[in-house]
């Protein structure tokens, strides 16, 4: 699963900074998995397209939906390709949230809203602003086995590409906020028989002042 790969072809593309990733994907094989990238950065809307004329409007850049089209067989391929992408990435850790189905009875409001960001489906613009621009052809289906059978969402904070830098007191890190592959964690099988969330820690931190 290349999400390593799609991270680093967005950095080159958009050249933004990263706050964040998010993957998504519903426990059957070989369906799309759905990628998202949240960026740093401000649009700024003028009434004519000149760099002298008044900016009316800024508006935060909205984050990017990517749908990725590959082969897999168990959820636990994506666990390793997530957390490969945070470990080269820099981050100090990747969280795996294993969420139920929202149609279930007595399932709060706020669990579809959820469900509906984690495959990039909430689109409608906040403020005059999009939120998301997708390009997850799939994302709408998605959203529907999803909502009956549950899925698994994987975050993390890239220090690579990312906002992180000049906080993150990270001493397995390079200068360049990276790590050399491969991550040398091992993933925990996910069971997907109800929420869970397992948080895979990488960082250490570089501060080893010891008050006495």
């Amino acid at each position: 699963m290349q999400i390593l790969e799609r991270i680093a072809d967005q950095l080159t593309t958009t050249r933004l900074p990263l706050v964040g990733v998010t993957v998504s994907a519903v426990p059957c094989p070989d369906t799309p998995v759905i990628l998202t990238l949240h960026w740093h950065g401000f649009l700024r809307e003028r009434l004519v397209e000149s760099d002298e004329a008044t900016c009316v409007r800024v508006s935060s850049v909205p984050s990017s939906s990517l749908q990725i089209n590959e082969h897999w067989r168990e959820l636990l391929s994506l666990d390793l390709a997530a957390m490969e992408a945070g470990w080269e990435l820099g981050a100090w850790d990747v969280s795996r949230v294993e969420r139920p189905g929202c149609m279930r009875p007595g399932a709060p409001a706020r669990e579809a809203l959820e469900c509906l960001q984690a495959f990039g489906a909430l689109t409608a613009a906040f403020g005059g602003s999009d939120l998301v621009l997708s390009e997850a052809p799939d994302a709408d289906e998605l959203v529907k086995v999803a909502a009956r059978s549950g899925y698994v969402t994987w975050q993390f904070r890239p220090v690579h590409g990312g906002i992180w830098g000049d906080v993150a007191a990270d001493a397995t890190l390079g200068s360049d906020g990276t790590r050399p592959p491969p991550c040398p964690y091992m993933p925990v099988p996910p069971s997907c028989d109800g929420p869970r969330q397992t948080v895979y820690r990488f960082g250490e931190s570089a501060d080893r002042t010891i008050a006495v």
